[in-house]
């Protein structure tokens, strides 16, 4: 099973851009399919994006398209958030997630994954 140990977050002023990564334990990483989520302060928990085990299908929050992107290094067991053009309202714990699959499909739901980091914090000033 798999471990996640996220890094990159900080403070950025808004419109910058900051990249964040998950690091996986195991040998298996590349069976996994893989997600970012975030959470405010006072908010639910959300889907930000996520990335099939291959890496050749990506997916994201309508409020992120265009500005973020995900991606995999499977020889590198990690897994990437590189954030551009950031806004005030990204502000939020963001944490990544895993679910070994046999398909090269992936979910928008936290609770379809099986493991999780404990997040990293990204704060974005006016």
């Amino acid at each position: 099973q798999v471990q996640l140990v996220e890094s990159g977050g900080g403070l950025v002023q808004a419109g910058g851009s900051l990249r964040l990564s998950c690091a996986a334990s195991g040998r298996t990483f590349s069976s996994y399919a893989m997600g970012w989520f975030r959470q405010a302060p006072g908010k639910e928990r959300e889907f930000v994006a996520a990335i099939t085990r291959s890496g050749v299908n990506t997916y994201y929050a309508d409020s992120v398209k265009g500005r973020f992107t995900i991606s995999r290094d499977n020889a590198k067991n990690t897994v990437y958030l590189q954030m551009n053009s950031l806004k005030p309202e990204d502000t939020a714990v963001y944490s990544c997630a895993a679910r070994l699959t046999y398909s090269d499909y992936v979910q928008d739901t936290w609770s379809w994954y099986n493991r999780w980091g404990q997040g990293t914090q990204v704060t974005v000033s006016s």
